[in-house]
């Protein structure tokens, strides 16, 4: 018998230009054409060099801490003072729908747990739960009427992360990496610094790639000599060798990408060897952070039990935006995290006892680095919690309006921006919702979110989706 003839895998591309002919492959290369200025196509393969973006950004890079499980807004940073006045009642008929007041008549409004502070120069409320934050109150640009789409965790991790709720859509951080490249060679553009002690609900797709090439999805770091697992070659091994050893790979891999019509998925495979190599002495270094000064260390708790964990990761993520690393992710809970169901009072006074002095000691350090300017910082859950109880002293999730605050560079600091309803349960006032939330950081960060687009299954997809009626949020620009 004779062995059955292996089927090569085809690629739309391989198949247009091969079926379609000169016609087939001019068609193509148009869409790719169109696509470039999108930042698509060609783009690519220029990942580690980088490339300019739709006109000058305000910054060049984006912390983002994930308060996974849903940080309650009307406990930290949107005071409501019909909650107390409320405190105990069911929600009175002017709020929410018919069937909202039904399901939650026997759960009365819970006032907030700890008091507000009009903080700073500017005034701007934040609860004792986190007096370090709140000594940046006038650096901080709080959006007070966020809304999602969905009441559950992972789909609403997704659309933070994605701007869809549906899982395999690539991660914000996928897209800057993908329009901006790294500023760094040895380093990767998108970084994540996930918690210890947990995954997130939905899991590692909250930073992959989904459609995009594979080597824009989020790489997960940590402290410690390992940062990253099994990156480290066997100590038998020399230098030269594995150089002689990845230079023959890559080289095979050459010969068949080039028969391949240079597939995307192996050109990516390919990118990520050879960054795995230079990272081998880049990464270690970077996670080393016994050349700190003990003041630093002590500033993000490092030295306390219970900030250590939190304030090293805010410290490596300083040290990565000294480096160039584009987007940086750091996440703060386990699968669960701030979900305060049954009472809010342990579980926040736990969170923010981890949270609150690494994240003050993260600004006050970007400012000493002189990386304030062209540093965004982003604080914020996947939604935020009612402002009825839940088992009586706990609270319930709430996508429907809630609290994410801006600082750094290109947004106006000191201010609060929109506003829920008098309790909290909704955005009423000047509403953001998810996709116009990426789009604004988007354009701060110089590119276009209208025109950044890559072309999959046939459709120019993008980061805010089809609709061409979202907008940025000016009103919060500098």
């Amino acid at each position: 018998m004779h062995p059955m003839p292996q089927v090569e895998r085809s690629s739309r591309r391989a198949f247009l230009s091969q079926a379609g002919g000169g016609f087939g492959a001019i068609a193509l290369a148009s869409l790719l054409a169109d696509d470039g200025r999108g930042l698509g196509g060609e783009k690519s393969a220029q990942a580690d060099a980088g490339v300019q973006p739709h006109f000058a950004p305000r910054v060049k890079r984006v912390i983002w801490l994930f308060m996974h499980g849903g940080p309650s807004h009307v406990d930290l940073f949107d005071p409501k003072l019909d909650l107390i006045r409320y405190a105990g009642k069911p929600l009175p008929e002017s709020f929410g729908s018919v069937m909202t007041r039904r399901k939650v008549a026997e759960n009365p409004l819970l006032a907030p747990v700890k008091p507000f502070q009009q903080r700073g120069e500017s005034g701007l409320p934040v609860s004792d739960f986190l007096p370090e934050i709140a000594s940046h109150a006038d650096e901080l640009c709080v959006i007070r009427s966020m809304h999602g789409d969905s009441v559950n965790h992972p789909q609403s991790v997704y659309q933070m992360n994605t701007g869809n709720i549906l899982m395999g859509r690539p991660s914000v951080g996928s897209w800057v990496s993908y329009g901006l490249g790294s500023e760094n060679r040895d380093l990767p553009a998108f970084v994540v610094l996930p918690d210890p002690s947990g995954g997130v609900k939905g899991g590692p797709p909250a930073w992959g790639s989904g459609y995009l090439p594979a080597n824009y999805q989020g790489v997960t770091m940590r402290a410690g000599s390992q940062p990253i697992l099994h990156l480290r070659p066997q100590p038998q091994i020399s230098t030269a060798q594995q150089r002689s050893t990845l230079d023959l790979i890559q080289q095979l891999n050459r010969d068949h990408l080039a028969l391949r019509d240079n597939d995307d998925e192996l050109a990516a495979r390919m990118r990520a060897y050879e960054l795995a190599y230079r990272m081998q002495t880049a990464a270690p270094e970077l996670v080393d952070l016994t050349g700190e000064t003990a003041d630093t260390q002590a500033m993000y708790g490092l030295d306390q039990k219970d900030t250590r964990d939190f304030g090293q990761r805010c410290l490596l993520a300083r040290r990565m935006a000294e480096r160039g690393v584009r987007f940086v992710q750091v996440y703060s809970g386990d699968t669960n995290g701030w979900d305060a169901h049954s009472d809010v009072m342990k579980n926040h006074t736990q969170m923010c006892r981890a949270t609150d002095k690494p994240v003050a000691a993260l600004l006050t350090d970007l400012k000493q680095r002189g990386l304030w300017d062209d540093t965004l910082v982003i604080w914020g859950g996947e939604f935020g919690r009612m402002p009825m109880s839940e088992q009586g002293t706990g609270r319930d999730h709430n996508p429907w309006g809630y609290s994410v605050w801006l600082a750094g560079g290109g947004v106006k600091p000191g201010m609060a921006y929109g506003a829920t309803d008098d309790v909290g349960l909704r955005a009423t006032e000047k509403p953001v919702h998810v996709r116009n939330f990426h789009a604004t950081l988007l354009h701060l960060l110089g590119l276009d979110p209208h025109s950044l687009s890559y072309f999959h299954n046939g459709l120019n997809e993008r980061l805010i989706g089809p609709s061409d009626d979202v907008e940025i949020v000016k009103e919060i620009l500098s």
